[in-house]
């Protein structure tokens, strides 16, 4: 991602993000000359251990007076797990950088209470001795309700000698017989089996739109009907980066006006390399990075080219299959894999395990920094959450080629019409290249 930190940020905020059918959430804008970044805060690892895992395991100790020193809502009765609502911050739980608001409790002692409502989980926890261990996961979208700020004076917030119930909806405190002069310490000990780490909750990139050719809209799709405060900016090759919603109709100004000077200024930069003012021009980009610029008189004479260049290339794809690319990921040698019928396979160049893999239709975005590094936004298919790949190429620009053409191909291959003309265009180019019309006016 460090090649990132070198676009010239032009706007950040904080907005929401309405992805889906899910309920909006917080989200963070950056917006570069290029690129508009949206991300959502995670908790990740900073230190310790190599790879990023979505869950922690931490133990606490019960104080004398104080308990836990947390607070919880939500529950299976709202299609939640519950949910860390607050930490004292009096408090070692706090200060320990464990735990953090937000975070899922997914096990006690052990004990599975992803499915458990709400009161029964409290029960868990006062139940559950002097030491707990927990399992957590920060829940990155949140309902609602977790927002709602602390009710100190709650009714449904028990105490250790309460019999009453408590609610979903209110901060159940575990922090019970709290007492500000209370000496006695609340220890985090060390991680089970990993004593070096170290968490931080920041925010993590979940989308990456390109700016050049991309267009925004503030109506609702196939209506005149326009958004309040809200727009979605779809990138060229058909990402989207779901409804943003802005915290007031001077802020969507804003940042409308922000984003369109953007892409304004990238579409005149880009054309500005045409070498004259013709019609029916275009360029060859080679496998090389050599560009060849043509013109022809007709547009059906252009015409004739793109359906040539189009069919050459789903052809040879078609033929190859697949190509592999030796890359690096952390100093380790890998190689990717780009397979027409599986998608995008990344394994370890020794040992030929696979790390993962991930279809066409699953690649929801990409960047890359024009030198040697790719970043890849793949969407999982169980979670729907999305993951960064990042990788290092010795030939950039080779990679990119392969993609572009098998992505080509791909689109070829479900077109009726392009299938149709396939049998009878004769003499294709080389698919050695690839056709990039530009049309000037």
């Amino acid at each position: 991602m460090d090649f990132r930190a070198a676009c010239e940020e032009t706007k950040t905020g904080i907005c929401l993000l309405q992805d889906g059918n899910q309920e909006p959430f917080k989200v963070r804008l950056h917006l570069a000359k290029d690129i508009l970044m949206i991300q959502e805060q995670d908790v990740i690892c900073v230190s310790g251990e190599p790879f990023y895992s979505g869950e922690r395991t931490v133990t606490i100790r019960r104080q004398t007076v104080g308990g836990f020193g947390l607070s919880i809502k939500g529950g299976a009765e709202h299609n939640i797990p519950v949910v860390i609502s607050k930490i004292s911050k009096e408090q070692r739980a706090e200060l320990s950088g464990l735990l953090f608001i937000g975070d899922a409790i997914l096990q006690i002692n052990g004990i599975n209470v992803r499915k458990c409502k709400h009161e029964e989980v409290v029960q868990v926890l006062r139940n559950a001795g002097e030491e707990v261990t927990l399992t957590v996961s920060f829940l990155k979208r949140a309902p609602a309700f977790l927002k709602l700020p602390l009710n100190e004076d709650c009714a449904c917030a028990p105490s250790d000698q309460s019999s009453g119930t408590s609610s979903p909806l209110c901060d159940s405190g575990l922090h019970l017989n709290y007492h500000p002069n209370n000496t006695d310490t609340l220890s985090c000990s060390s991680w089970p089996t990993s004593p070096g780490l170290r968490w931080e909750k920041r925010w993590c990139d979940l989308r990456l739109i390109p700016l050049l050719h991309s267009r925004f809209s503030q109506y609702v799709p196939g209506t005149d009907v326009s958004r309040q405060n809200a727009f979605q900016v779809i990138a060229v090759d058909g990402v989207c980066s779901g409804i943003i919603q802005c915290l007031s109709a001077e802020d969507c100004i804003d940042w409308l006006q922000a984003i369109a000077t953007n892409i304004s200024n990238l579409t005149k930069h880009n054309d500005s390399d045409l070498l004259d003012r013709r019609k029916h021009c275009f360029t060859v980009q080679s496998e090389s990075g050599e560009d060849l610029y043509f013109s022809v008189e007709l547009d059906s004479d252009l015409a004739q080219w793109e359906r040539a260049f189009q069919t050459a290339t789903f052809l040879e794809v078609e033929r190859i299959q697949c190509k592999t690319y030796a890359c690096v990921l952390e100093s380790h040698l890998m190689g990717l894999t780009i397979d027409f019928s599986t998608g995008f396979i990344c394994f370890d160049a020794a040992t030929k395990a696979v790390l993962w893999r991930f279809k066409f239709s699953q690649l929801k975005g990409s960047s890359d920094d024009g030198k040697s590094k790719i970043k890849f936004l793949f969407q999982n298919p169980d979670t729907k959450q999305i993951e960064a790949k990042e990788l290092e190429f010795s030939n950039l620009f080779a990679v990119l080629h392969c993609i572009h053409s098998f992505f080509a191909a791909k689109v070829a291959c479900l077109d009726p019409l392009f299938l149709g003309n396939q049998a009878t265009t004769s003499a294709a180019p080389s698919s050695a290249a690839t056709s990039k019309a530009k049309y000037t006016t």
